[in-house]
């Protein structure tokens, strides 16, 4: 549901809500919020509230520390494991420097730029994401180990599924914020879950992303759990793989596929650092469905890119390299360009690669490009490549290859 401001504050007063936890997120994605009370919602709206940003990664030094939040009136969401009375609500906000101007290193501003961009080309993104997470269990101190929660394999039952309570958990919570997941199921990991969602616009799904994170490691945590999104928890396990799904509707209805894919392909490895943006993200590719290769095919799990089985408005492109560490603001922003280029440009989509490239000899996987295959590579293929310098702020891009 949408909401105006006036909205909001009629919420607020009705609802016997306490707190606003003004939301948003560092240079790398990691959410951070204030709290303020109900009395100061009218100047948050009309001014803003300050922030010491010298505090926050890639935000800034001392010497120019204060930005300002405005809260977007149309994420407001009551956080349901908060008390009943005197309810906790959560806005994302948008940031800004004193004077008013948008703060470069917002990456959820930089997402909304990127839209804008697609409109004004007669271009309608839609995203749906796939996150995987492993659920580990806590010593007697409340530490987080590295023993699963279960032993369980892909799509299996209670009881040898035990993470089954928890997803159901997430889901039912999720649909109390406005949030619709589509399905859940237990993957391929010991203690491995999946929960996906519906397509839904840029801007919405990466928000519902960052909620999802934030309710998975609650509900988790209450349960006696810890929810570990990391790209590679178990050195001999499958990895954690953030799928995100892409279908574009043009003001002509003209279908774009072949130069949805070719752009994504052309562009991938500038954009990895973002989308794998940890040393640990390097040791998922290649094994367990994770790809190593720049190829696409249809329905193919060991490629790139695949297209999934799907007709009409369900057809979409599906890509299998980011883990859930990126900032979901930036992947999608820079999806968004490399789609874009793809399709102004007209790009050359290269043939299918139906073939399972993890059984293939090596004469084959040699004809196909790698992707980075390490953290350094991919800080190097981005600080050289005009595309990013185009669309990520240079501080950005110095604090994600010199952290």
């Amino acid at each position: 549901m949408k909401y105006s401001k006036e909205e909001v504050m009629q919420y607020v007063q009705e609802e016997d809500v306490k707190f606003i936890r003004l939301a948003f997120c560092d240079v790398f994605g990691k959410q951070k919020n204030i709290s303020i009370m109900p009395e100061e919602l009218p100047r948050a709206f009309e001014c803003g509230i300050a922030i010491d940003a010298s505090a926050i990664a890639g935000f800034g030094d001392e010497n120019h520390s204060d930005l300002f939040l405005h809260p977007d009136a149309d994420t407001l969401m009551p956080l349901p494991w908060r008390p009943e009375h005197g309810r906790v609500v959560r806005m994302f906000c948008n940031i800004t420097h004193p004077d008013g101007k948008t703060f470069e290193c917002d990456t959820r501003s930089i997402l909304k730029k990127a839209i804008q961009d697609s409109q004004n080309a007669g271009l309608q993104f839609f995203f749906g994401a796939e996150q995987e997470f492993y659920l580990f269990t806590l010593d007697d101190n409340g530490t987080p180990t590295q023993e699963p929660y279960d032993s369980a394999g892909y799509m299996d039952i209670a009881p040898e599924d035990r993470g089954e309570n928890i997803r159901r958990e997430v889901c039912l919570t999720l649909e109390q914020m406005g949030i619709q997941p589509e399905s859940s199921h237990h993957e391929e990991g010991p203690g491995q879950n999946e929960i996906d969602f519906r397509y839904s616009d840029p801007l919405t799904a990466a928000d519902n992303a960052m909620t999802f994170q934030t309710v998975v490691k609650t509900i988790a945590r209450r349960n006696g759990l810890f929810a570990d999104f990391s790209p590679k928890p178990l050195e001999d396990k499958p990895g954690n793989g953030f799928h995100i799904n892409i279908s574009v509707k043009s003001s002509d209805n003209t279908d774009y596929m072949d130069y949805i894919i070719a752009g994504i392909l052309d562009k991938v490895s500038d954009m990895t650092v973002f989308l794998n943006p940890t040393e640990n993200s390097y040791q998922r590719f290649g094994s367990n469905k994770a790809p190593r290769y720049i190829s696409w095919s249809s329905e193919n799990r060991s490629q790139l890119v695949r297209v999934p089985a799907a007709v009409g408005k369900y057809q979409r492109a599906e890509l299998r390299s980011p883990d859930p560490s990126a900032n979901t603001y930036l992947a999608f922003a820079l999806l968004i360009y490399a789609i874009m280029d793809g399709i102004q440009n007209k790009l050359e989509l290269p043939g299918p690669a139906d073939m399972n490239l993890y059984k293939a000899d090596a004469d084959t996987l040699a004809k196909f490009e790698q992707l980075p295959g390490d953290f350094k590579s991919a800080c190097a293929a981005a600080i050289n490549s005009n595309f990013i310098k185009e669309h990520i702020p240079d501080a950005i891009l110095d604090i994600y290859c010199n952290k």
